[in-house]
């Protein structure tokens, strides 16, 4: 019997992201990235492709720039937020579900980015990683010799 892949990736990579996918309605938590933690504090991840380049966004309201730490290891983005809970004498909240204090995500990349050149940029509440492909991620093209 002959098994043809239609996908481009590899048959592990698709059952490990299926496991994933499948463990995470039990737990509650999504390793590829894709986080229903939204709700609970953890602002959900955008990442996409474009040209040379990843992006990742992330909704982060109230948090400033030096709240924020962003690292890039091997192929995973990690994102430290801290969000200070502000002290208001005489309230009492009836509904909060704005998380404080802190939490990282760590996104898993789909493919090698040049860590050196990574830029992020905090505007109205968003925040947007940019990272570059690492050279030996990009196509080349490869001249043909004729004999």
């Amino acid at each position: 019997m002959v098994y043809r892949y239609v996908s481009p990736r590899h048959p592990l990579s698709q059952l490990r992201e299926e496991m994933d996918r499948l463990l995470s309605g039990f737990l509650g938590w999504f390793p590829g990235g894709s986080s229903p933690a939204a709700g609970r504090g953890h602002p959900a991840v955008n990442v996409w492709e474009s040209g040379d380049a990843l992006h990742a966004e992330l909704e982060v309201p109230g948090v400033r720039g030096d709240q924020i730490e962003v690292s890039v290891v091997g192929d995973e983005l990690s994102l430290a937020i801290r969000r200070e809970e502000v002290d208001q004498e005489g309230v009492t909240y009836h509904r909060r579900e704005r998380a404080v204090g802190g939490f990282t995500r760590v996104v898993r990349l789909p493919m090698e980015v040049d860590a050196d050149r990574v830029a992020a940029e905090l505007r109205n509440g968003v925040l947007t990683v940019t990272l570059p492909k690492a050279d030996s991620a990009k196509p080349r093209k490869i001249q043909v010799a004729s004999a």
